[in-house]
Order: structure tokens, then C-alpha cells, then sequence
């Protein structure tokens, strides 16, 4: 008897209006997945984070105040993320072109840029490559560095009172030398004038060491600059010291006032350092390195070391440092303004 088999079943008919439901419940799962993996990705970074050696720009030459820092919080993360932690230095523009190799390195965690007081300054001078606030994710604040303002000996003046009121008698006289255009001592500088009510003259040098020899010698009257820069000349009574720069003194020149404590109240201002990471960075990450920063700037050694130099550590978290540098930028912004110096 031959063998029956059963007619095929008739093919399903879907009607458009379920066919729109399956396309959507599939774009709808699709779209979970994604999110669980972007969920997952930072987590999974952070846990296995670092895995491979960690770079630190430094947009600046080597031997300065963020080149220390650098070097030695460098060493002591190293011992405790088990990775290298690789110094390089990228300088010049003011530290911009190291800060734009960093907002466009990947944000991963792996390069990272130790950026100086100019980078809340150079908006006010340059037109930059990158946006100062949305290319880079605050990290950790480093460290800050008191400045000193001294005088020329043969300025008649000892206090600060004195000197304003000598500026007043004297219009035009007065000069301030720099360590150049746009650096924190060129905007302290620009910031006595304004708040004092003062016409000085800015006198730009390649550097705190070539402006010294005109200052000591009278050929400029006045200048900002970092307690160790102005070690040599201070101790050696070729400068006169009239205040700190900083809201409290200066722990290695317990003998110099304040600016406010001089006569000048509201005056602040120092140059400082901090670490960035590019736009982006998974926020676990960023944690992490602020914990490791920290925990090597509170190191007994390295604060030792750090004193020594004039340069005190500070350990915050990432989102003091963020509002640091958005009222450090509104600051130099208005003295930018006051100065007439427009983005170049």
C-alpha cells in the first residue's frame, strides 16, 4: 500500500500590523544589548585597568615645578598599579601642544597631561585646538605654588602699601618683568595693576632666570615669580621681598606677609598643576587615578620633597578640580579683559 503523506501546511500569513510589532520588539532587544555592553565597558576597564604602561605629558620643559611633580608621584604609582608610569615631555605654545596631543589621545586612561596654571590662561590669549572645559576630564589637582612679589633694591619702597603709593606718585615709571606672556607670574603681574590702580608696564622675558639679572640691576622695578625661582636672589638680598602671593604664608618664608595681609585684601593667585585625561575617560577610571595620585602626593617623602622646592601638594577629588579650574578661568578672564589682551 503506498505511503501517505500529509499535504504541507499552508504558509502563515502575518499581517503588516504584526510584522510591526516583530520589527519592533527586535529593534527593542537590539537596543538593550548595546546598552548592557556600554553598561559593562567601563566596569570591565576599570577592573582590569591598567594593564599597560600609563603616560604623563608634561606640556613644558624638563625641571619645572610640573615636571617634578610628574617624576615623582610617576614613581609612586608605579609601585602601587603594579604598570609603568612613563614621563614625556611636549612643550611649547604655552603648554598647548602638549594639552592638544592629550584631548585627542583615546580616553582610556593611558595618556594623561599634567597641565600648569597657564591652561586656565590660555583661553584668555590664544584661540586654542581644543576646548579648555569639554576636551579633557579633571583627574586630581596636584599641587599649588606660592608666588613672591620682590623689587628692585634701589626702589624706594619696603611694603606693599609703599609701593602702591609710589606707582600713584610716579605714573609710568613702574615695570614688571615675567617669565613671559601668559604664564601665571605675566597675570599676577596684570592683577596687582588692576586691583591696585596702577600703569605699569609688562616687561616679557624668556624665562624667570633671564628677566633676574634687569631686575636686580634696576632695570625693571618689579616681578612675580615662584619662591624657588626667586630662591638664589632673595637669599643673596640682590631682590627685596614684599609678599606671597597666596591667601596664608609661605611655610619656607614664614616672614613675608600675605598680599592681603600688605595691604592689598582679595588678592590670591599662584600657579599650580593638575592632572587631566581626554574627554570621555570612564568615570571609574578616573577614580581610580585620583585615589593613586593622591595617595602618592601624601607619601611623607614626597611631601618632603615637594617642601623643599616651595611646592605644596593638594588631594581633592575630581570635581573640586573641576570647579578650580572654572573659577580660576572666569578670574584670569576678567584680568585678560581689564589688560585689553584679546585671544590671538
Amino acid at each position: 500500500m503506498p505511503a501517505i503523506h500529509p499535504a504541507p501546511a499552508a504558509p502563515a500569513v502575518i499581517s503588516p500590523a504584526r510584522r510591526r510589532i516583530f520589527r519592533g520588539l527586535a529593534a527593542w532587544m537590539s537596543s538593550l544589548a548595546g546598552l548592557a555592553s556600554l553598561a559593562c565597558a567601563p566596569a570591565v576597564a576599570a577592573g582590569t585597568y591598567p594593564d599597560h604602561p600609563i603616560t604623563i605629558i608634561i606640556p613644558a620643559s624638563p625641571g619645572g615645578a610640573i615636571d617634578m611633580v610628574a617624576r615623582l608621584i610617576g614613581q609612586k604609582m608605579s609601585l602601587s598599579m603594579g604598570q609603568s608610569i612613563v614621563v614625556t615631555n611636549k612643550p611649547g605654545a604655552t603648554g598647548t601642544i602638549g594639552e592638544d596631543y592629550v584631548a585627542k589621545a583615546p580616553p582610556d586612561g593611558y595618556t594623561l597631561v599634567l597641565a600648569a596654571s597657564s591652561h586656565a590662561i590660555n583661553p584668555s590669549m590664544f584661540k586654542l585646538p581644543y576646548d579648555t572645559v569639554k576636551s579633557f576630564a579633571p583627574v586630581a589637582m596636584t599641587h599649588s605654588v606660592p608666588l613672591m612679589l620682590v623689587v628692585t633694591p634701589s626702589l624706594p619702597v619696603n611694603n606693599v602699601r609703599e609701593l602702591i603709593a609710589y606707582g600713584k606718585a610716579h605714573p609710568h615709571e613702574l615695570t614688571f618683568a615675567s617669565s613671559g606672556p601668559g604664564g601665571a607670574p605675566h597675570f599676577s603681574g596684570e592683577l596687582f595693576k588692576s586691583m591696585a590702580g596702577l600703569d605699569m608696564v609688562h616687561v616679557p622675558y624668556k624665562g624667570s632666570t633671564a628677566a633676574h639679572p634687569d631686575l636686580t640691576s634696576g632695570r625693571v622695578s618689579i616681578m612675580f615669580d615662584t619662591l624657588a625661582a626667586l630662591h638664589a636672589p632673595v637669599s643673596g638680598h640682590l631682590v627685596r621681598p614684599l609678599a606671597v602671593t597666596t591667601t596664608h604664608r609661605a611655610a619656607s618664608y614664614p616672614d613675608v606677609p600675605t598680599m592681603a595681609e600688605a595691604g592689598l585684601p582679595g588678592y590670591d593667585t599662584s600657579t599650580w598643576g593638575g592632572v587631566l585625561a581626554p574627554a570621555g575617560t570612564p568615570p571609574a577610571i578616573i577614580e581610580k587615578l585620583n585615589t593613586e595620585i593622591n595617595k602618592a602626593l601624601s607619601a611623607p617623602d614626597v611631601k618632603q620633597n615637594l617642601a623643599q622646592m616651595g611646592i605644596e601638594p593638594v588631594t581633592q577629588s575630581p570635581r573640586y578640580f573641576a570647579d578650580f579650574i572654572q573659577s580660576e578661568m572666569v578670574k584670569w578672564q576678567k584680568v585678560a579683559r581689564d589688560a585689553n589682551i584679546r585671544p590671538e
